[in-house]
């Protein structure tokens, strides 16, 4: 923090000159470094005492620095704004995706819907859990519409900025000014967030007369939520049928090839150099989304680097194990164990041909929490349940529909949920 930003020449007498960014940095190295920099140049030196001044950049014998040549330097974290909303993150674009199966058609849809100007499909719904990249590909999409067309007013914002932007333009009595904005000023409108918006009949009645203004006018609108469209609770039937009429996306969450690539791709953005064994120990513990992956590599390059140890398995095992929830050492075995006896029934009816209801429910569960806990394949879980593929499939759609009309059964999964994720099974 204080030594690497300094410079060091030699003046036409002899002296050593230390150049320090600014005034208090001069005066903190002076008083705790002073005596071990000049010691360190008599030594390379070789002589036996040399004189050593410090000075502040741009500013020599007690000259103002020249303001011409001491320019602001850019910001790492510099960030772009659209035409209007939040900023785009600099490096959210789609260089910086990676793409693997779990998110391949939500990648091309993006970068097709950004790469034209009219199209057929005009609006593209993404909905994953928190941390997949719904943002990402959102904000990659503001950045390469602005790259390709700079004249193009992209809107970056969220239903809930949406929704208090509209709130204030009734307070103020500016519905006008707020409604030609939306209606007639924006050619690109990323929202995100949009299961907000379930409860708030009027913002919804806005935003599906907005919406309809901007498909009849060919624009592109972007969605992205937690929830299908048919999931969100308490949306109105009008603005259900506008995300409905979008191209819907799914983002699952990547699986080992795809963690292993998203590390590497991390790691060589943010100039780590992490050892391979360790990217790979990484990527089989942290499984929950991408953000958890980017906290484990984080966390082992800065205690790497403030402790002064290099970057092995023993550090990336003690970062993981405050990072990682219990959600590794879930396995298909552990679900069967956990169901059966929620269900009091044995492992062995569990997996037969047996249809009978008293194990149909359970069996769907299992299956169910096998899927959404474990990194298995949907082959894979059809076949430890003695099932085809497609099998599970169905029982997997099944919990997922009745969650949705039973309250019963969504308490039942919930009392699983907390089980697997609280590791007290």
């Amino acid at each position: 923090m204080w030594i690497e930003p300094l410079d060091l020449e030699r003046s036409e007498d002899g002296e050593w000159v230390v150049t320090c960014p600014n005034a208090f940095s001069r005066k903190r190295v002076q008083e705790h470094f002073g005596g071990v920099i000049a010691a360190e140049l008599q030594r390379m030196a070789g002589q036996p005492e040399c004189r050593v001044r410090y000075h502040v950049a741009g500013r020599c014998n007690g000259q103002k620095p020249n303001l011409e040549s001491a320019l602001q330097l850019p910001l790492p974290s510099e960030t772009i704004r659209p035409h209007n909303g939040r900023f785009l993150r600099r490096d959210f674009t789609f260089d910086h995706f990676v793409v693997g199966a779990n998110n391949d058609f939500a990648y091309s849809a993006s970068l097709s819907l950004a790469s034209r100007r009219e199209g057929q499909q005009p609006a593209l719904f993404l909905y994953s859990d928190t941390g997949l990249g719904k943002s990402h590909l959102s904000q990659a999409i503001g950045h390469h519409v602005l790259n390709q067309n700079p004249g193009e007013r992209v809107y970056y914002m969220t239903a809930e900025d949406f929704s208090n932007e509209m709130v204030q333009a009734f307070r103020h009595d500016s519905i006008d000014k707020f409604q030609t904005k939306y209606r007639s000023h924006c050619d690109v409108l990323l929202l995100e967030d949009v299961h907000y918006l379930g409860g708030k009949e009027r913002t919804q009645i806005e935003l599906a007369t907005t919406l309809d203004t901007l498909y009849e006018s060919g624009k592109r609108i972007i969605f992205s939520s937690c929830y299908r469209p048919s999931e969100i609770p308490k949306l109105h039937d009008k603005l259900r049928s506008r995300f409905s009429c979008s191209l819907i996306s799914a983002i699952e969450p990547p699986n080992f090839r795809t963690r292993m690539r998203i590390l590497q791709r991390k790691s060589a953005l943010l100039g780590y150099h992490i050892p391979g064994p360790v990217i790979d120990y990484l990527a089989a513990e942290l499984v929950d989304d991408v953000r958890q992956l980017e906290s484990g590599l984080n966390g082992i390059a800065a205690k790497s680097s403030l402790l002064g140890v290099p970057i092995d398995l023993a550090l990336a095992e003690s970062v993981v194990k405050h990072i990682a929830s219990q959600r590794q050492k879930i396995t298909m075995e552990v679900i069967k164990k956990l169901v059966c006896k929620y269900y009091n029934v044995s492992a062995e009816e569990l997996v037969s041909r047996s249809r009978k209801q008293t194990l149909v429910r359970p069996r769907h569960m299992a299956i169910y929490l096998s899927r959404r806990f474990t990194d298995s394949p949907l082959q894979a879980i059809g076949k430890s349940f003695n099932r085809y593929h497609a099998t599970a499939l169905h029982s997997i759609q099944s919990i997922e529909k009745g969650i949705k009309a039973d309250s019963s059964l969504r308490q039942q999964v919930d009392f699983f949920r907390q089980k697997l994720e609280s590791g007290k099974f």
